[in-house]
């Protein structure tokens, strides 16, 4: 084990660097990496490897993503960077249509192991078109896998993961944790699928990916201290999600709360409360954003967002049998 002290950021740039000593056929394009990306999350990765492996490109997603299409397809290994989820909009025929489709549609004769960074998340006082959770979009897409890191360890494990696939992934760190830090053991890959359990209670389960994992875990010691013991579980990756750590807490718990910074409605948090509602029959409450656009003011931007006392909250209300208040 080799761990070292580390931010979010800067997990992401360790596994990149070994992916790329390891096997030559990896290569980074979008706008503004050479000079290390807007977060720094390429930082120093072009003077290394040179601009013929991390390629500055035009302001055009949809060729960003077509190119990485292209590369794939043709053996190489491509990251392609959107810089922030909200401009992958500009990229989704190639998205959906192209990465996603082309093993199923030409029978397994074309594979496309392209990793797409597309960050989710709030960016403070960025606005509308800069603060979307966006995953239950590309969760509901057939022929990718979508992984949501939320620690250093998991932006490193979880990245090196990506880089060893077949098939595309939709890689959505969040804008507000590049700076978190934490321990990584860089001997460590994620293993997809497979959820992280954070604490074990006995009173309910609380499930949430990316930064509201952090939000949940605040909200369990808050609840701690009143006599209320929650599992927290971290999903990290939402296709393929691990029902079976889910069915098997909530089942044990009787009780599930689902917390996402996304909007609430048809949120991939309605997946997680519908499969146990089918299977195990508990007590559900979900918990995301209002459905309404992130305001680029501090009071507006604080409607959006999700607290760990609105967590609190709602699950003393769970606990208390009491019905939901459903999101606007």
């Amino acid at each position: 084990m080799a761990l070292i002290r580390t931010t979010y950021a800067d997990a992401a740039v360790r596994a990149l660097s070994q992916a790329m000593r390891a096997d030559p056929r990896v290569v980074v394009l979008g706008e503004d990496v050479g000079r290390g990306g807007i977060f720094q999350q390429y930082k120093g990765l072009q003077a290394t490897f040179g601009p013929e492996r991390v390629i500055d490109t035009p302001i055009s997603e949809a060729t960003i993503v077509g190119a990485g299409v292209g590369m794939a397809l043709v053996g190489m290994r491509p990251v392609v960077e959107m810089r922030v989820v909200d401009f992958a909009l500009c990229a989704m025929d190639e998205i959906v249509n192209q990465a996603a489709k082309n093993r199923y549609m030409f029978g397994g004769q074309g594979r496309v192991p392209l990793v797409m960074r597309l960050p989710i998340g709030f960016w403070s006082n960025s606005a509308a078109q800069h603060s979307q959770s966006l995953e239950a979009w590309f969760a509901h897409l057939p022929g990718v896998v979508v992984m949501c890191p939320a620690t250093p360890q998991d932006n490193f494990s979880m990245l090196t993961q990506a880089l060893r696939g077949e098939d595309p992934v939709i890689y959505m760190e969040n804008k507000e944790l590049w700076g978190l830090e934490g321990e990584v053991d860089d001997t460590l890959t994620a293993t997809p699928g497979r959820a992280n359990l954070l604490r074990r209670g006995d009173d309910l389960t609380l499930v949430s990916w990316s930064a509201a994992v952090h939000t949940a875990s605040q909200a369990a010691d808050a609840l701690a201290a009143q006599g209320v013991r929650a599992s927290v579980i971290d999903l990290g990756t939402l296709w393929p999600w691990d029902r079976e750590a889910v069915l098997a807490d909530c089942a044990r718990t009787r009780r599930l709360l689902v917390v996402h910074d996304a909007v609430q409605a048809a949120g991939f948090g309605a997946e997680v409360a519908a499969t146990a509602a089918q299977a195990t029959g508990c007590r559900i409450a979900r918990l995301g954003a209002p459905r309404i656009p992130v305001g680029y003011a501090t009071r507006l931007e604080s409607v959006a967002r999700v607290s760990s006392s609105a967590v609190v909250e709602a699950a003393l209300s769970l606990m208390a049998d009491a019905p939901q208040a459903t999101a606007a």
